[in-house]
């Protein structure tokens, strides 16, 4: 709607510069209009943006009750619950900074958080929440009260620094009734130099710090986005990811606000795809491992259909791969290719969205870390408008915005409207200034001066280089960027991308700075490579000796083989080959230390607590000893020794320029 146009500096016309602005604006001007949906014991409830508005009231008029005071600071923790986002804007109204935390952190990851930001309140979604706080709140002088939204197990819990939201807003109603004025003075005073929100990164490296953007950064940002991609009021998302990352906020929270469309909130991360198919959502937002995931779902699913469906499905997807990007941008195509595709789409494309549940799909993003280029290609060649959103937290969400017509996965894109770029010329590490760039790191001024320079451009940690019509393509992590001792580019991050477009591989870790030839770790997928075993009466009693089979490192063999000719045909990247690699006897994990929580590797970590297997990637060596201590799921714990194979793979020679 006009109303929601922008300057070309992203600044609201009608001068709303905080999100709970919009929100009470939403109240009144679009108060029948649905703006969250909720799906609990499978029913789907609603709110409208007059009773959103009323519950933020409420709720902010609660936490004034309990002495929730202006610079304040309020940690949330648990899944996408309508009562969560609104507490974020009932945070903001009184001046106060939302702390979001990844809901499925450790103890001693939210207790780090939680200390760090100062945090006096915290909402908690349901008791598991509620648990994990309680055993840190010794640790937390500062911690005074704890709310929590779902009551269910908490009954018998009475600790006096205790609240339920339903208490809490109870409590707001009254306080509102005696103090008529107090909401609207109180979000009046907000300003768009105030910090929003306080967005901890995922830490790679070490400690996690805290992001502080402010209302200008989300709403400016928000708002040129909105405008690029002809977002509305009409649109509908499914708010799954955490509300701890920075993408979840710009648009299941700023966007949805701005724009005043509808989110939709799933029953459990277990519903996600079923919930995703009943709501049919025009806009979606994903990281690369969902669609990484979506693809070996189908692939699983092709792969037990009959030899019919198979053979109907590969030619089709040929035909898709071969004219559907075209299509879908609106270039030329033969008709013959034409109605191919559109037969396609009647017997393939057409049912495998609906499965998905992207029939009403215009928009999609992936963001995060890069995505592989085959898998991207898959669903654009399918009709579905995906695109990739290049930035990072400390940018409010993006650098880069790809149109609709001119959208390629081996770019990010040109540089957004309103935004500048360049590329270091002695590193080649990528540096911007833009509208969303972060307040600064919270308690870090050292972190913040090495990040930002004098005259305001800040370091993105990428390497990147420009194509000659000036779309950016990033490379990898500028220190993850390294080279061979042969003096040849070393991108880790590019090659991983490529092997995880294969169903069987989960994840890849890959080595070969100051190295005479590029290894892998393999994390295999357990799903897909447990059926296709199962399919092929091959016996496994756990991930370790499903991992440790012949016939698995065969086929993991063919997938590395596969890259290896893909690399070959780069010239720049061909000396990233494969030589050798070996399949880990344990899925890498978050709660290990060797992933993030948004499942980026930890490489320091890796090389770390693996150099043994490493070294031997880089000896003559067939197989490695392995030891480790494991702990099954009823509490025992136990010591597993194997042997690890370690096999070559099949290199190519290099393809020459051109020219």
């Amino acid at each position: 709607m006009s109303e929601t146009l922008a300057a070309a500096d992203g600044r609201d016309p009608l001068g709303r510069d905080t999100i709970p602005k919009f929100i009470a604006y939403n109240g009144q001007h679009r108060r029948d209009r649905p703006a969250m949906r909720e799906k609990d014991l499978g029913i789907w409830q609603s709110w409208t943006w007059g009773e959103v508005a009323a519950k933020v009231r409420q709720l902010a008029c609660g936490l004034a009750e309990a002495g929730f005071q202006r610079g304040d600071k309020l940690a949330i923790i648990g899944d996408n619950r309508p009562e969560l986002y609104w507490s974020l804007a009932a945070v903001q109204s009184l001046g106060g900074i939302p702390v979001p935390i990844y809901q499925d952190s450790v103890a001693d990851e939210v207790q780090y958080v939680i200390d760090h930001a100062e945090a006096r309140f915290a909402i908690a979604e349901n008791q598991e929440q509620v648990d994990k706080l309680l055993t840190i709140k010794d640790r937390l002088p500062r911690l005074k009260t704890i709310i929590y939204s779902d009551p269910r197990g908490l009954r018998h819990y009475n600790q006096p620094f205790l609240l339920s939201l339903e208490t809490v807003m109870e409590r707001g109603a009254a306080f509102e009734k005696a103090n008529p004025g107090f909401y609207d003075a109180e979000m009046a005073k907000g300003s768009g130099s105030d910090v929003s929100i306080i967005c901890y990164t995922s830490g790679t490296t070490g400690r996690p710090k805290g992001v502080m953007l402010s209302h200008d950064n989300v709403v400016r940002s928000a708002t040129l986005a909105i405008a690029f991609d002809k977002i509305n009021e009409d649109d509908e998302i499914l708010a799954y990811l955490p509300l701890a990352w920075v993408g979840d906020n710009f648009i299941s929270y700023a966007e949805a606000a701005i724009a005043g469309f509808c989110v939709n909130c799933p029953e459990s991360g277990e519903t996600v795809l079923s919930d995703l198919r009943e709501i049919g959502p025009t806009y979606f937002f994903a990281p690369p491992r969902i669609f990484e995931n979506l693809l070996t779902t189908v692939m699983i699913r092709i792969e037990d259909a009959s030899a019919i469906k198979r053979r109907m499905f590969h030619y089709f997807i040929g035909v898709a791969k071969k004219v559907g990007r075209s299509i879908l941008e609106g270039k030329p195509v033969a008709l013959g290719d034409r109605l191919l595709y559109a037969i396609g789409d009647l017997l393939v494309y057409g049912p495998l969205k609906n499965v998905l549940g992207m029939s009403r799909l215009r928009l999609a993003y992936t963001a995060g870390e890069a995505i592989g280029p085959d898998i991207f290609d898959f669903f654009r060649a399918l009709g579905i408008n995906l695109k990739q959103l290049y930035g990072q937290t400390e940018c409010t969400v993006y650098l880069c915005q790809q149109k609709d017509d001119d959208v390629r996965s081996d770019t990010v894109g040109p540089p957004a409207p309103g935004i500048e770029l360049r590329i270091d010329e002695q590193t080649g590490e990528v540096l911007y200034r833009s509208p969303g760039v972060f307040v600064g790191y919270y308690k870090d001024e050292a972190a913040t001066a090495e990040a930002k320079t004098p005259d305001g451009w800040v370091h993105t940690g990428d390497a990147g280089v420009f194509t000659d019509d000036g779309h950016l393509r990033i490379i990898d992590r500028a220190k993850d960027v390294g080279r061979l001792n042969d003096g040849s580019l070393f991108a880790p991050k590019y090659v991983e991308n490529k092997l995880k477009f294969f169903p069987f591989i989960k994840e890849a870790v890959v080595f070969g700075h100051q190295r005479d030839y590029a290894t892998a770790f393999i994390n295999i997928d357990l799903g897909a490579v447990g059926s296709w075993a199962e399919r092929n009466a091959i016996a496994y009693t756990s991930y370790a000796d499903l991992a440790g089979r012949p016939e698995v490192y065969a086929q993991i063999k063919n997938c590395i083989e596969q890259v290896n000719r893909d690399l070959a045909s780069d010239s720049s990247m061909a000396a990233c080959q494969i030589r050798r690699f070996l399949i880990l006897h344990k899925e890498l994990d978050a709660d290990d230390g060797e992933l993030t929580r948004t499942r980026k590797v930890r490489r320091r970590i890796i090389a770390e607590r693996y150099g043994e297997l490493i070294e031997a990637l880089y000896s003559d060596k067939q197989a490695v000893a392995v030891e480790a201590k494991i702990t099954f799921e009823d509490g025992r714990t136990g010591t597993f020794k194997a042997n690890l194979a370690i096999q070559g793979a099949e290199t190519f020679i290099p393809m020459r320029k051109a020219g």
